[in-house]
């Protein structure tokens, strides 16, 4: 990207736009929708774009404006070749202002998108969250020549945008993960005090009735847990046990 890129008010805007979607906790499809829907309205030359990331161990297509967008990276996946897929194993974007130029790094890539769609350029931007390759934003012009070195240095702010994106929704992620897994932890630790009253057992013989009952029903632990909580306030109201009732039926 060259450093002489003018500061462009209506991608700022973009961005705030795109920043006050992350901060008010929207959900990732509708942030992903986001970046491709901007690349759209802020690169010159842009007709279409997709967003793909990387789920486990393969590439999908997390957002696109349009089938059309959504079918070529099939394509690249299928082929295993084009501006997008280098993209992500390469350290610079990619860019082939002309598809149809017989010269194109990608024959088997062009062959294909030249007969099935209307795209004639494009342009692979690598996402990058911790240093890890996790996806790419993909643009495309319907028009030889369309997407120029102007169209690549703007796209390039909106992908280093997008890694910032991704990274914040990694991070609601995993903030999510660890409030459910302390959640789980609250429900089993009350779940063995409760049986440990009404069995008149220990900490760890209680635990490992939680953990065979789970083993038995072939249901998770914290699952077992809430529905042993359940039963023992219906059965027994919030003071407890009492009366010399047992638990038997609720484990």
């Amino acid at each position: 990207m060259t450093s002489d890129v003018p500061v462009d008010p209506t991608i700022n805007d973009a961005f705030r736009q795109m920043s006050a979607l992350i901060y008010a906790g929207a959900d990732a499809g509708s942030i992903h929708q986001s970046l491709v829907d901007s690349a759209l309205r802020l690169v010159e030359g842009c007709d279409r774009a997709s967003l793909l990331v990387r789920t486990r161990d393969r590439y999908v297509t997390a957002a696109s404006t349009d089938d059309i967008a959504r079918r070529i990276d099939q394509i690249e996946l299928e082929v295993g070749e084009g501006p997008c897929v280098d993209a992500i194993v390469s350290e610079a974007y990619q860019h082939d202002a002309d598809l149809t130029d017989a010269k194109t790094p990608w024959p088997r890539f062009t062959e294909r998108i030249v007969a099935e769609t209307p795209v004639r350029s494009a342009i692979g931007y690598r996402l990058l969250l911790e240093g890890d390759k996790v996806g790419a934003l993909n643009l495309f012009s319907d028009t030889p020549g369309g997407l120029t070195s102007k169209s690549a240095d703007v796209g390039a702010v909106i992908a280093s945008f997008a890694s910032v994106a991704l990274m914040a929704i990694r991070a609601r992620e995993e903030a999510a993960t660890l409030r459910q897994g302390l959640t789980s932890n609250r429900e089993i630790g009350k779940a063995v005090g409760l049986l440990m009253a009404a069995h008149h057992i220990s900490g760890q013989e209680a635990f490992e009735l939680l953990r065979s009952t789970s083993q038995e029903l072939n249901m998770k632990l914290a699952l077992v847990a809430s529905q042993v909580i359940q039963g023992q306030e219906s059965q027994f109201g919030h003071a407890g046990p009492a009366g010399g009732a047992t638990a038997d039926s609720q484990v």
